[in-house]
């Protein structure tokens, strides 16, 4: 039986040797704070060089004064105590090409809604192929959207260097960067530029390059506003913090349904109350099935199994489409019903279990979360 934790549980920090420095490794056991899953994505002003936790700070604060529940997500882990999540995928010194040789490895981890990417300044800084910088960052933001295709991806472009000759490079690539955005967002990708370049100043730079606690904090203000100009990307202020979405499986194209939603072609699965008895963890396994915390998997109709009864579904695009919301302490619950999904050997005392079957065996049937 495969080991399982909780699939947004934080993986072991990575140890990274860049030009000779080793990466700050975050705790073996990061913190999961439930909510919408958010990646820091980026170099050393992600990190928080000069002011640790950086732009992060502020930006908890936002979140936590609007009331939305979210969890940031990444191997790396640092910031006071004001800060009330520490992980982030911020690496100082680090280029485009490096984020982007590490992009699917952290992605597939965490698997964040959200991505706040801010990356280029040591492109410049090393004078590192300068003029292909954009179509690196092009390349990078594709690895991301391939990988996580539902993520909302926002890319900054950069804050501002002291150096003259460098800042100009910084307004050469920045200039490169709504053309890029906009040639994915028209493709269908979930990406959008974030103008981070106007809202810190010269001034506001500590020693030329990384921002004061004064800069930082315009920086999240700008995340804030751009977070908040794309609904779901946070969640919803009050909310559970959970990622919401209808079920699908993949191979069948149809949702898992539940009382109170309303169905043409099947009959609801029984559910049990999130708020009382042993709740129901569940996880994703790398190809992406649907698994209990004991290496059962969710089946669905059309997917033949040798173990079990079919789970009932019903068509994602038929009218009231049941919504569900990945809890913070594991559980999955159905938006309108405010139930949680059972699984055979777990016990309720107010519903018929759901009929699983061993992820090891047979056509294991692929689930995913679609907004």
């Amino acid at each position: 039986m495969r080991a399982m934790t909780r699939w947004f549980t934080a993986a072991a920090a990575l140890a990274v040797v860049v030009a000779g420095v080793v990466a700050p490794a975050g705790p073996a056991s990061a913190e999961s704070n439930g909510g919408t899953r958010v990646m820091p994505l980026g170099d050393s002003i992600t990190e928080g060089t000069q002011v640790p936790g950086g732009y992060r700070i502020g930006l908890w604060q936002r979140l936590a004064a609007g009331r939305y529940t979210t969890d940031f997500v990444g191997s790396q882990f640092n910031g006071p105590a004001s800060l009330g999540d520490h992980d982030h995928e911020g690496h100082p010194g680090w280029r485009i090409d490096q984020i982007d040789a590490n992009i699917t490895g952290w992605l597939n981890t965490y698997r964040p809604h959200t991505v706040l990417l801010h990356i280029g300044t040591n492109d410049i800084l090393q004078n590192y192929n300068v003029s292909g910088a954009p179509n690196r960052l092009s390349t990078l933001i594709d690895h991301i959207t391939a990988t996580v295709p539902t993520a909302e991806v926002f890319v900054a472009q950069l804050t501002p260097l002291a150096n003259s000759g460098q800042e100009a490079a910084v307004r050469t690539f920045n200039a490169a960067i709504p053309g890029i955005v906009q040639g994915k967002a028209t493709a269908g990708k979930h990406v959008h530029l974030v103008d981070m370049h106007s809202a810190v100043g010269t001034g506001d730079l500590i020693d030329g390059i990384h921002p004061t606690a004064t800069g930082y904090d315009k920086m999240a203000a700008v995340w804030f506003t751009a977070l908040q100009a794309v609904p779901g990307s946070i969640g919803t202020p009050g909310g559970t913090g959970g990622t919401t979405g209808q079920l699908v499986g993949v191979q069948s194209g149809r949702c898992v349904d539940v009382p109170g939603g309303s169905t043409t072609n099947g009959t609801q699965v029984q559910l049990y109350d999130c708020w009382s008895g042993t709740m129901q963890r569940w996880t994703y396994t790398a190809n992406r099935q649907l698994q209990v915390y004991g290496s059962k998997c969710l089946d669905a109709e059309g997917a033949g199994t040798a173990n079990g009864t079919r789970v009932i579904i019903w068509d994602c695009t038929g009218a009231a489409n049941q919504q569900w919301v990945l809890n913070a302490n594991g559980t999955i619950s159905g938006v309108a019903s405010g139930r949680c999904l059972d699984a055979a050997n777990w016990g309720t005392a107010n519903g018929t279990k759901i009929n699983l079957w061993d992820c090891h065996g047979g056509t294991n049937q692929q689930w995913t979360l679609r907004p």
